[in-house]
């Protein structure tokens, strides 16, 4: 009886772990055959993905009995070259299911890691520079169309998941903060975020177009010690929004720096995600 416990016990626990994965388009990157690979020793100390020539979302549901219709897509950061897949991905996912909120995380396109120390070659390439720039132009591009698919996606199959088709937006951090920013600017009715919430995104990696008329309500934050400055690519964005006569609440952090996700620094930053569910309560997006 104890072995047949065990095993049942077993069964419920991976039954209650399992993740859905979707396969999304990979249109355009055909050739793009590396395999994508994990990386848990690194000079960053955490869980990292690379070499992502598929993009896919992995779903988090929330319990059913708190389960309010909103979902959030969450694009982890890692400048192209990697994604910080845990405190920026599956741990904000996570938080988020608690509150009700149906998450996604976005497995989006990568520039292709020649080693298997991705992090060391993300250090060697001086990220932020106008050559770093041109050699990530591809993969910011296809990164942003995974984020207008995966809206798409989600908007197509609400109801298999409950979700409203007007409350699904998109989370990112850092470059996945780019692919949050570039959904906001560029979209179809299909893959329009409601809204988006660039974390500390780097925004200079694409040429914006004019605010769109129909633009997406913004929850922009960041710390003013980010080590990369991107603090002011925060408060253009937010001076765009508002000079365009949309919605959009910025915070800036005194302290925190930069890639802090759902780090615990003892700082106020902690509870960042925090005023983002209320940011969300605030605008009625979640119920």
């Amino acid at each position: 009886m104890k072995v047949l416990a065990t095993i049942f016990s077993l069964f419920v626990t991976i039954t209650l772990n399992a993740q859905e994965v979707i396969a999304l388009d990979n249109k355009g990157s055909e050739k793009w055959t590396w395999e994508e690979k994990e990386s848990n020793k690194n000079a960053f100390g955490v869980r990292l993905i690379y070499n992502v020539s598929h993009p896919t979302l992995t779903v988090f549901l929330p319990d059913s009995a708190t389960a309010n219709g909103t979902a959030v897509i969450i694009c982890p950061g890692g400048a192209f070259q990697i994604l910080s897949i845990e405190s920026e991905g599956n741990e904000a996912a996570r938080w988020l299911t608690k509150k009700g909120i149906t998450a996604f995380v976005l497995k989006y396109r990568l520039m292709h890691s020649l080693t298997d120390d991705p992090v060391n070659e993300l250090f060697a390439k001086q990220p932020n520079t106008e050559k770093f720039n041109n050699e990530i132009k591809p993969a910011v591009a296809f990164a942003i169309t995974d984020g207008l698919n995966a809206i798409a996606y989600v908007r197509k199959h609400a109801a298999n998941y409950k979700i409203a088709e007007n409350r699904i937006g998109i989370l990112g951090f850092s470059a996945g903060g780019t692919v949050a920013v570039g959904t906001a600017y560029t979209y179809s009715p299909e893959s329009r975020p409601d809204f988006s919430a660039p974390v500390y995104p780097y925004v200079g990696s694409f040429a914006k177009p004019n605010v769109p008329k129909d633009a997406p309500a913004l929850f922009i934050l960041a710390a003013a010690d980010d080590q990369f400055g991107f603090d002011k690519h925060c408060i253009r964005l937010y001076e765009d929004w508002l000079g365009s006569k949309h919605n959009a609440e910025l915070h800036i952090y005194t302290k925190g720096g930069h890639g802090f996700g759902m780090r615990k620094q003892g700082l106020p930053v902690d509870n960042w995600i925090d005023r983002f569910n209320d940011w969300l309560i605030q605008q009625g997006f979640e119920k």
